[in-house]
């Protein structure tokens, strides 16, 4: 932390430009995907395809905000997609039992950041690996869903309910704007803030940020806590949207996320990463799975694609690593 204000720490600097690369290079391939496309299929720039494709990421783009901000700390949080679904599920039912909506939807966001916290606190005070405490409470928040709905969905809600989903302003949905607010939020904190710039650090080197002051596991437990209340903000979004909880929903979407923010210039071993270059990739993904779909691929294959672009993202990510 001693290097920055009158040394030229050159490989800071590289790290620092090979992520702008990164960012510019997926620019790049949205663009070609975008033409390529718009070639392929009359649909695919039209105005109804455009807002499909903005409503349908925004669930991803807010929680990649969370991730992202784990990964540079050099932890991940596999219970994301059931926490939207928990959350999803107890606004529902506290808007369906006549609680009034601020309450219900406080609730809901309470519920995901005491997830997140818990999820910090099992890393941090009980050393577990952060796979097995966030498969754990994965299974753990999905199946609380599952029997607080005993697995059917929960329509029906208050017509008000659906400001943040259904009201649109300036072409777009009111859950887009949100989206967007909280990834600008996510960025110019990452960026600038002294408490996020922290998780660089500890992503690069935990001992040497221990050693140099930084309070390693306050700083880790609030990702985490973030990480959770983040997931919940788009399990209140989407059931907006939708009008209805719905215990199954956000399955797998981790992958997507892990995905997204690593083909954004995030990486598995921390230190590094952006929530721009992340938002990219959401945008890179969620443009892939809506060609699949308008070339009339099946959903099976479009697993299947997701999970080889995850798996080349991250094989990219470690033979960059090894060359530098």
């Amino acid at each position: 932390m001693s290097t920055t204000a009158d040394q030229p720490a050159p490989i800071a600097w590289t790290v620092r430009r090979l992520g702008n690369l990164r960012e510019l290079a997926l620019l790049g391939m949205i663009a070609a995907l975008v033409a390529g496309m718009s070639v392929a299929s009359p649909y695919f720039l039209t105005l109804a395809n455009v807002q499909a494709v903005v409503v349908g990421l925004v669930p991803t783009a807010i929680i990649v905000v969370g991730m992202t901000i784990l990964l540079v700390s050099g932890a991940f949080d596999l219970s994301v997609g059931s926490v939207l679904a928990l959350a999803s599920t107890v606004v529902a039912i506290l808007l369906l039992a006549k609680v009034p909506m601020p309450l219900a939807i406080s609730a809901a966001l309470l519920v995901g950041a005491g997830t997140g916290l818990a999820n910090g606190l099992i890393v941090t005070v009980l050393g577990v690996n952060p796979l097995i405490a966030t498969l754990g409470t994965m299974s753990v928040a999905r199946g609380a869903a599952l029997v607080f709905t005993e697995g059917f969905s929960l329509s029906g809600l208050p017509a008000d309910f659906g400001v943040f989903g259904k009201t649109q302003l300036l072409g777009l949905p009111v859950m887009a704007w949100i989206m967007l607010a909280i990834v600008v939020a996510g960025d110019v904190a990452l960026r600038r803030t002294r408490f996020l710039r922290q998780v660089y650090f500890i992503g690069g080197n935990e001992k040497a940020a221990a050693l140099s002051g930084i309070p390693v596991n306050r700083v880790r437990v609030a990702c985490f806590t973030l990480s959770g209340l983040l997931a919940a903000v788009a399990g209140v979004l989407l059931a907006s949207r939708l009008m209805s909880g719905t215990p199954t929903a956000g399955n797998a979407l981790e992958l997507q996320v892990l995905a997204a923010a690593v083909i954004g210039g995030a990486s598995l071993r921390g230190g590094e990463g952006t929530i721009f270059g992340a938002v990219l990739g959401v945008v890179f993904v969620a443009l892939i799975s809506n060609a699949m779909t308008m070339l009339a691929v099946s959903i099976y294959w479009q697993m299947i694609v997701t999970g080889l672009v995850l798996v080349t993202a991250v094989a990219v990510d470690m033979l960059g690593r090894r060359k530098t």
